[in-house]
């Protein structure tokens, strides 16, 4: 079977506002054709700046096939690299996070600068050019406290979402935060499905009590027409604007990131029990007013993003397989908060904790579901799961677009 034709085929008759056939959940050859067309070819969110506080610090990541470190470099410029030893392809760092002055290989002790130039590497010899055997680069693009990076050769225009997104996240100044917790959950589920259940509340009365306390299930929050004839979300948006936060409802022309300041319920401040802040040090000082609510910041196929006046919440998705998905997620606060004093870590993080893990149950019972030989595409609601079906036009149109510029290169190339 030409897995690539027939993706193109289904996708090219899909029927809009259904979710996708079978093979696009649980297929491996279906997922191998995901990482190939988006994954490793697309800008994607990694990280903080915050994580790397001075020249030495790194952190990795695991893409696919591809684990790659992230180091910021004696100039103070970010930067990534293919995380294996121009040796003899050993990982060079082996652990998630760490600092150190070079990035010395384990296996042979071969020995890099933080900017990935070979430095020395033993008993090669005294004519062995060192010149040739740089750490490969990965594109990176570091602002607004955010690290994206993509595997591609060639990347995408970055400008676009530096544009669009950077006056959003700037008043919240992560750069100078500090990651307060994290954690990564497991789920056996296709990313698709984590993403389609990310982008609907549909579900989330009787599922989240928690995350209802505070976050409200209105679908002009999550849908895709931004609010603007909602009065209380209209209304938001005037009153942040006036004290210098942007605001309103922002989506690319692809659809692939989008940005919206959205009210919480009432007078709540922050996603804990009571609605009242998690941490009485604010995150930043240009944020003037208080009830700013939850600045949302969606890329794909990566991010999505909360950004609160105490504190920021960030989640990473990385697909595993075709029916298991990493999701990370990051709880940001002032570099000065002291947990204990300004902060109470379960406070802090009860809220999503416990949504993460309802979400995860969601999407388990979901690709439980898709698995069985009845299965077939079942229709969106029209009120409630708009989000839904734009990402799925997002990733259809994506894919059909990739998909056929690959076969026009193939036939130029004939």
């Amino acid at each position: 079977m030409d897995i690539r034709n027939n993706v193109l085929r289904q996708l090219k008759n899909r029927r809009a506002g259904f979710s996708l056939e079978q093979p696009f959940y649980i297929d491996e050859d279906y997922f191998k054709l995901d990482m190939e067309m988006i994954y490793y070819r697309d800008w994607l969110f990694m990280g903080h700046d915050c994580e790397l506080p001075k020249p030495g610090a790194y952190f990795t990541v695991q893409i696919g096939q591809y684990p790659v470190v992230i180091v910021r470099g004696r100039d103070n410029v970010i930067r990534a690299f293919h995380n294996s030893c121009r040796h003899r392809g050993s990982r060079v760092c082996t652990k998630e996070h760490g600092s150190s002055v070079r990035l010395v290989c384990p296996y042979h002790q071969w020995a890099y600068d933080l900017d990935g130039k070979l430095a020395f590497a033993r008993h090669m010899g005294d004519d062995f050019d060192k010149s040739g055997y740089s750490l490969k680069p990965v594109h990176c693009e570091s602002f607004a406290g955010y690290i994206f990076i993509c595997l591609a050769e060639k990347a995408p225009d970055f400008q676009p979402i530096r544009d669009v997104v950077s006056p959003y996240l700037l008043p919240h100044r992560l750069s100078e935060g500090k990651i307060a917790f994290q954690s990564t959950i497991i789920e056996k589920g296709n990313w698709k499905l984590v993403w389609e259940n990310n982008r609907e509340c549909y579900h989330c009365a009787a599922n989240h009590p928690e995350l209802c306390r505070t976050y409200p299930e209105a679908p002009s929050v999550t849908g895709t027409d931004g609010g603007a004839d909602d009065p209380e979300i209209a209304g938001h948006w005037a009153r942040c604007e006036a004290a210098g936060l942007p605001s309103r409802f922002q989506i690319s022309p692809d659809g692939q990131f989008r940005a919206a300041r959205m009210p919480l319920i009432e007078d709540a401040e922050s996603y804990t029990m009571s609605g009242k802040s998690a941490v009485k040090r604010p995150l930043s000082e240009d944020v003037k007013i208080d009830r700013i609510g939850t600045m949302l910041l969606f890329h794909y196929p990566t991010t999505w993003n909360h950004l609160l006046g105490d504190h920021a919440i960030s989640f990473r998705v990385l697909p595993l397989s075709a029916n298991e998905t990493a999701v990370t997620t990051k709880w940001i606060v002032h570099k000065d908060a002291v947990e204990g004093v300004d902060y109470n870590i379960e406070e802090l993080t009860h809220v999503w904790t416990e949504t993460n893990d309802q979400d995860r149950r969601i999407v388990e019972e979901n690709a439980f579901g898709i698995h069985s030989p009845a299965y077939e595409p079942g229709p969106y609601s029209m009120l409630h799961e708009g989000g839904v079906m734009q990402f799925l036009e997002w990733y259809s149109t994506f894919m059909v677009n990739r998909l056929q510029g690959d076969r026009s290169k193939l036939s130029d190339v004939a």
